[in-house]
């Protein structure tokens, strides 16, 4: 267990390295490009809550990082798939449904290829440490204290659902009705299966969910705009 703990705290110290050199890149970019969104170093101690929670998954009942077995690998596999479908999802409902024609400037959720690589890997680890790692551990914590063992699965049922709730409720969208429903929804399922492949394998199944996700949505999406309608 010792040895798992200290693999687990070198993964999350390595994760650490994306915000570091986003913060790094984007300074450098910014002396040539405009409209960047830039992280600075408050932005990367908001997230060392990462190590020492990292050191309290087993403690909460779920799978350390470092203890992925083949298992966990194939359920990476799956997860990520699981984020490319809401991308894809997310892509043919709002940019070619409700916004088909031209984009004239990058709009806000885009941002210049390469560097949107690792703006939104840094991003992707702030949300899940934020909405799924310090939530879930704190109340199954919680759970394993005060709640009765015959009970403990409903009791992550709960949490799961109040955690998926955060994020969709957060970004309730304006519009038709048809396509509030549609972000609620997807929002919730997509936020659900994530705390529900972190209690079966670990905090990197929910993050690389996430990660599919923003590899369609805010990458590749990205790289279209540019590539095919900017430079119209």
């Amino acid at each position: 267990m010792l040895e798992d703990n200290k693999r687990s705290l070198l993964i999350a110290s390595l994760l650490l390295l994306i915000p570091t050199m986003t913060i790094y890149y984007g300074q450098a970019l910014s002396q040539t490009a405009t409209g960047l969104r830039l992280w600075d170093w408050s932005n990367l101690l908001w997230l060392l809550p990462l190590i020492p929670l990292t050191a309290l998954q087993s403690k909460a009942g779920l799978p350390t990082i470092a203890s992925a077995d083949q298992h966990a690998r194939r359920m990476y596999q799956k997860v990520l798939l699981w984020g490319m479908a809401f991308g894809i999802a997310d892509v043919l409902v709002i940019k070619f449904l409700l916004h088909p024609q031209p984009y004239t400037s990058l709009p806000p959720f885009l941002q210049p290829f390469p560097y949107s690589i690792f703006l939104y890997c840094a991003g992707a680890l702030e949300i899940e440490l934020w909405y799924r790692m310090i939530p879930l551990t704190i109340l199954l914590l919680i759970g394993k204290k005060w709640i009765a063992p015959k009970w403990q699965y409903h009791y992550f049922i709960v949490v799961a659902i109040l955690s998926a709730l955060r994020e969709p409720l957060e970004q309730w969208p304006d519009g038709d009705w048809w396509f509030i429903v549609y972000a609620f929804a997807t929002g919730f399922a997509m936020n659900f299966l994530q705390a529900w492949y972190y209690k079966k394998a670990g905090f990197l199944a929910s993050l690389i969910l996430r990660l599919g996700h923003y590899c369609i949505w805010h990458i590749l999406l990205g790289i279209y705009v540019e590539q095919f309608e900017l430079i119209r």
